[in-house]
């Protein structure tokens, strides 16, 4: 599945169904510039999950805030738009991998 991007604008609509992944991260972030490949990577090995990319600037900041994100990359999961989840860090694809199979569990 492709990644969608989200915004303050259309963040809700994009966790509303199933399981989705939201990575919090930034271009200036170097643990969330490595992070991104692996995120892209595993949301190509289950299609059945939602992963969505929240870059953190100027223009974003109402989501970020209203979820308490204080260190990047954070990655929330959300089950048909209820937060269920939330690990900060970088983590490698058999963590992520590990932690969808729970999460859909």
């Amino acid at each position: 599945m492709a990644l969608e991007h989200a915004n303050d604008t259309n963040f809700t609509e994009l966790v509303s169904d199933g399981i989705t992944l939201v990575d919090f991260w930034a271009s200036w972030c170097g643990p969330c510039q490595m992070f991104g490949p692996i995120f892209e990577s595993v949301s190509n090995q289950y299609p059945d999950v939602n992963f969505v990319k929240f870059e953190i600037d100027e223009s974003n900041r109402r989501t970020p805030a209203k979820f308490g994100i204080r260190s990047i990359p954070s990655v929330l999961a959300f089950k048909n738009g209820e937060l269920v989840e939330a690990r900060t860090g970088l983590m490698d694809a058999e963590t992520l991998g590990a932690w969808i199979m729970e999460l859909k569990g």
